[in-house]
């Protein structure tokens, strides 16, 4: 399936989350050591999300402690994921 329709089916599936627009890829990982399970590769893409006054998350298997935090005072990221989010925070499509 093309990678943007693989987004948007896992971000609805681990988190319950549908997505408003359209998503902005902003860029590819896949350095060797990235992640001690073995080689993985990861295409990151934002998205604008819909305001849900519950705030609720219907997180899936994969992602089973999914939750709100400020983006400011993140939990430790597993991974290279801190690298991942200082990218995308930086990101021009979303001028943050």
């Amino acid at each position: 399936e093309p990678l943007e329709t693989a987004a948007r089916r896992e971000l609805l599936e681990e988190t319950g989350l549908d997505p408003l627009g359209d998503f902005d890829q902003v860029a590819t990982y896949g350095d060797p050591g990235r992640d001690p399970r073995g080689w993985t590769v990861s295409v990151v893409f934002q998205t604008v999300l819909g305001y849900d006054e519950s705030g609720t998350l219907a997180a899936g298997s994969d992602a089973a402690k999914a939750a709100w935090h400020p983006v400011r005072s993140l939990p430790h990221l597993a991974f290279d994921h801190d690298i991942i989010v200082a990218h995308a925070l930086s990101h021009a499509a979303f001028g943050m």
